[in-house]
């Protein structure tokens, strides 16, 4: 909260604040207005700077994403007129594109979307406190000596001579940077600097120090003696005498780590680290949270949360904090060589803190909550945040709670590049008419005559090598090219239906159906080839999500007025279930291949396969076995009363002509 002497200071000023969404611009303004004296309202980049032309403005607070000018693009000109004026930048931004854009304009304070208020006030208060202080600074500065002790109270300071050596360092500076005053008086200020700062910072600021004997404020990422990063908002001033001449330099700082991100705090982090141990871990169940309770209870539960990982990991492991990035997820680093024996050790070490802050529970006013969290660790450094989130992504799509999450990045961008080869591939092979029809046939198990062939898709790559569909078909549906090669197969189908008299079955897709341009198309085949449209099967896929069942059942139901069979592939397995045939109304059950290749040994898949052949009967449905492999499964099959028999005991997919 501010205290009475800045509420006081605050109202004697004037603020511009840029947003261009109208809602958030008028919410924001009231609480604004409780603070300052007058709020001027922009509604973009360009009406905020023109504003900031026409008014006396004392401080800035904006938005950056905007139409017309951005936020950052606005602090940039308003810096070209006044190098001072305090800017704060509120964002639903992390990316570190404007954090950087930002550092180097010198904003003030950085805060993300949606905005807290306590974290608003605090940071308002902060930057409010700065401007009084620098203010006083530089109109008393011959007086410094006089309020040395109450800036002492308030800044981080030092004094160096003209070569930048230290020679006074105040109570703050030791505490932010670990050293003692032993260790920096007489020591270069390069000391606490962070090797990651871009060289023009201190180019700029020795200009302007030295050679223009000017005031230089800006941001500055140190480095205390634990290795530690810490963000300042630095104003350095030469001390001159009588003549003008650089007696000594003097440096007021303000700690404005903690309005940084904790993410991009994260990333130093690790950065600092010689061989860190990250510990990534999420809320268990968080999504249903915050369905359930509001953002102000989501959050004090995140808090309270917070308080308990850092109690039961504090117990065994010495770190600087638990990073809390939000939705849920929070983030420890630990030092290797220190804490990692070996593998089995460190993971059961790990699984017993697991379980123990399982026990905790967090009690609110009216809520009592287990905490439980899933745990994604990664020791190896390689692109390690990365692969923590997508551990953690794994987490949630396996229904685990830990996983060892090393090089999970470096391996899905070998996937990703895997990818984008074969979607290569997939473009050359339909631009070239290498996407091909193979048939399969299936035969009358009581006469062993051939009565229908599947259409099967293929692709022959660059060297003339035929790939089945595990190859390309997922990668495709990912593309833009799955509808594409549906619609080749569809063509080559229908072509082979005119000139052959068996039957030809087709795999259409949930994802194929519900695209109202491939419809079109397959009704305008059908009408084609109307007279020959009774030999068509569409064989139904079911490892496809379905958004719409009343279209699927619309296209059966029209499909069969032309005479089109309908079959279950697959059946027995996965989705399929009593209800979808209800839905359906097949004609036939493809019986899921797994059961058919287990029957000779499998007394669960012998059983599954008399239901499912009994109930077809019953219902009139025809029955296919996929996966006949010898005689001997031909046979059992037979027996049981299965209608048609399809596998590489009878033929292997192969073009037809």
């Amino acid at each position: 909260m501010m205290n009475e002497d800045m509420i006081e200071y605050a109202k004697n000023l004037t603020l511009l604040y840029v947003e261009d969404n109208q809602d958030a611009r008028e919410m924001t303004s009231i609480i604004l207005e409780d603070f300052f004296g007058e709020v001027i309202l922009g509604v973009d980049g360009v009406d905020g700077f023109q504003k900031f032309q026409q008014h006396s403005i004392d401080l800035v607070i904006t938005d950056i994403n905007m139409p017309n000018m951005n936020g950052i693009e606005m602090c940039e000109k308003i810096r070209e007129i006044d190098n001072d004026i305090p800017l704060i930048v509120l964002s639903a931004h992390n990316e570190d594109t404007y954090f950087m854009q930002s550092i180097q304009i010198g904003i003030n304070g950085y805060i993300l979307k949606p905005i807290d208020i306590e974290q608003l006030t605090n940071l308002i208060n902060r930057v409010v406190q700065n401007q009084k202080y620098a203010k006083e600074a530089k109109e008393n500065f011959f007086l410094l000596e006089e309020y040395k002790e109450a800036v002492d109270q308030s800044s981080i300071v030092s004094k160096t001579n003209q070569k930048g050596i230290i020679t006074h360092v105040n109570d703050a500076f030791c505490e932010i940077s670990g050293y003692t005053r032993e260790e920096l008086i007489g020591k270069n200020h390069n000391i606490v600097r962070h090797p990651d700062n871009p060289k023009s910072i201190f180019e700029d600021m020795w200009h302007t120090i030295r050679d223009k004997k000017q005031i230089w404020k800006g941001v500055v990422r140190n480095r205390a003696k634990n290795g530690k990063s810490y963000y300042v908002n630095s104003l350095v001033m030469p001390v001159l005498d009588l003549n003008g001449n650089v007696l000594e330099y003097i440096s007021l700082r303000h700690d404005i780590t903690e309005i940084m991100h904790p993410l991009k705090q994260l990333l130093n982090a690790i950065k600092n680290f010689q061989k860190p141990i990250l510990i990534y871990m999420k809320l268990d169940k968080f999504e249903m949270l915050e369905d359930f309770y509001d953002n102000e209870t989501v959050e004090d539960i995140e808090k309270h949360a917070l308080m308990h990982l850092q109690k039961q990991f504090a117990e065994i492991y010495e770190f600087d904090k638990i990073y809390q990035l939000g939705n849920g997820e929070f983030a420890l680093l630990i030092d290797y060589e220190r804490y990692f024996i070996d593998a089995e050790s460190f993971i059961k070490q790990l699984k017993n803190i697991q379980a123990m802050i399982k026990e905790d529970k967090i009690s609110l006013e009216n809520i009592e909550y287990d905490i439980s969290i899933l745990i994604s660790l990664v020791y190896e450094k390689e692109k390690i945040l990365e692969s923590a989130k997508l551990g953690i992504k794994k987490i949630l799509q396996s229904k685990k709670d830990f996983l060892i999450a090393n090089n999970l990045a470096t391996i899905e961008q070998q996937k990703a590049k895997k990818n984008m080869q074969m979607v290569k591939t997939i473009k050359n092979a339909i631009e070239n008419s290498k996407i091909v029809s193979y048939f399969q046939p299936i035969i009358d198990n009581k006469t062993k005559q051939i009565v229908k062939y599947e259409s099967l898709v293929r692709l022959i790559d660059e060297d003339d090598k035929v790939l089945s569909p595990f190859f390309f078909l997922d990668t495709a549906k990912k593309s833009n090219y799955y509808l594409k090669i549906t619609n080749i197969i569809l063509e080559h189908s229908f072509t082979i239906l005119k000139n052959c008299t068996s039957d030809i079955s087709i795999n259409l897709s949930a994802l194929d159906i519900e695209q109202k341009s491939m419809r079109y198309k397959i009704f305008a085949l059908l009408e084609k080839y109307k007279e020959d449209a009774n030999r068509v099967v569409f064989e139904l896929l079911e490892d496809e999500a379905i958004n719409d069942f009343e279209i699927i059942k619309e296209f059966i139901t029209d499909v069969k007025k032309y005479g089109v069979k309908i079959a279950i592939d697959d059946f027995g397995a996965g989705y399929s279930n009593f209800e979808r045939l209800l839905q359906y109304q097949p004609d036939i059950l493809k019986i899921d291949g797994c059961l058919i290749r287990d029957i000779e040994t499998s007394s669960y898949s012998l059983s599954v396969v008399k239901s499912i052949v009994t109930f077809a009967k019953e219902q009139n449905l025809q029955t296919i076995a996929e996966f006949i492999e010898n005689e001997s499964i031909f046979k059992i099959v037979k027996e049981l009363g299965v209608d048609y028999s399809q596998g590489y005991y009878f033929g292997k997919p192969e073009p037809l002509h």
